[in-house]
């Protein structure tokens, strides 16, 4: 068909291909991008990406209300525990720049040297049980026999109990008059000063630690062993290894990192220990105070109407400064065993 002509004789030009009636396929379908863009405005549709350009604060809109609570519950008071250990601010008393006052006095202070100690200690006991004991735990209830899911329960239920509760628990276990007592009694061997000697006071915290933590880094290991594989103790068995062996060669290089992980926590957590000893110790530390720990030194110092703020938070720093020395020594004979 030949195209219309005017009547100069110029041939006029026809429709263009978007004015074409029907159906289109391939890139041109729905008109250029300028079109199909000026269609949404004209339906009152914003494109997506011109709602991003225009709100960009969106995604911190929704991680606001948990910055506002990290920031006031925990950088807040970190950053201001820093500057009040230069201090000599009291509980009612702003105080004024002292320089290293705070820390020159920890230095001749006898009770915060006490509390060093038990720390130091409650480090050296807790951790080597935290970090092998759950292991074997895990080892145990992993297999898949008939009951085993009640004895995980049994043995995680500790977890979840009150710190307060399972303290007292032991209290009244451990009294001159409790439980354990009247047993030895019972069979002649006589009372056990667990609550008054010093010595077996601390070592009795440390049992309670240990006793509600099992099930805490049970389940952590039992991730772990998830992911060793049976080829390599069937093979180990092959060559003759017996179970003690196995656990040596196989189990303990699979889960090393793991152990890492638990040991690092574990040592945190046993450096800052407060509950099991105030609890089974009493506010003034045991006999004399000397099972005093130092987050139990800081809320004797720091609190009531003339707490001495700026030396607590100097006895705060040096925990913190520690905790984070301990992790970084884990970190580093991993890495050297790594090497």
């Amino acid at each position: 068909m030949k195209p219309p002509v005017t009547p100069s004789g110029a041939t006029r030009p026809g429709p263009a291909a978007d004015d074409v009636p029907g159906p289109r396929t391939g890139p041109t379908a729905g008109g250029s991008p300028r079109r199909r863009g000026a269609g949404r405005q004209a339906a009152g549709v914003r494109p997506v990406g011109r709602i991003s350009r225009h709100l960009p604060l969106s995604p911190w809109l929704f991680a606001a209300p948990g910055l506002l609570v990290v920031g006031a519950f925990s950088l807040y008071p970190f950053f201001s525990t820093l500057v009040n250990a230069f201090t000599d601010r009291r509980t009612l008393i702003p105080g004024k720049f002292v320089g290293l006052a705070n820390f020159q006095e920890l230095l001749h202070d006898e009770m915060f040297w006490i509390g060093l100690r038990n720390s130091t200690l409650y480090v050296l006991g807790v951790v080597p049980a935290l970090v092998v004991l759950p292991l074997l735990l895990a080892m145990l209830v992993q297999r898949h026999i008939p009951g085993i899911s009640f004895f995980r329960s049994a043995f995680y239920t500790p977890v979840v109990a009150s710190i307060v509760v399972v303290g007292l628990i032991w209290v009244w276990m451990l009294d001159d008059r409790g439980l354990i007592n009247s047993l030895l009694e019972a069979v002649g061997i006589g009372k056990v000063g667990f609550l008054s000697d010093q010595w077996l006071l601390l070592v009795s915290a440390m049992t309670v630690t240990v006793w509600k933590g099992l099930g805490y880094y049970m389940i952590i290991y039992l991730a772990a062993l998830a992911d060793v594989p049976r080829e390599l103790h069937e093979a180990a068995a092959v060559d003759g290894a017996g179970a003690v062996r196995r656990f040596l060669t196989v189990t303990v290089p699979a889960v090393r990192s793991t152990m890492v992980l638990v040991a690092a926590l574990a040592s945190v957590s046993a450096f800052k220990v407060f509950s099991e000893v105030y609890l089974m110790a009493g506010p003034s530390g045991g006999p004399a105070g000397e099972d005093t720990t130092l987050v139990m030194l800081v809320q004797r110092v720091g609190t009531g109407l003339t707490g001495r703020v700026g030396y607590a938070s100097a006895i705060s720093v040096v925990i913190f400064v520690v905790t984070v020395g301990l992790m970084l020594l884990v970190l580093r004979a991993d890495r050297k065993e790594d090497a």
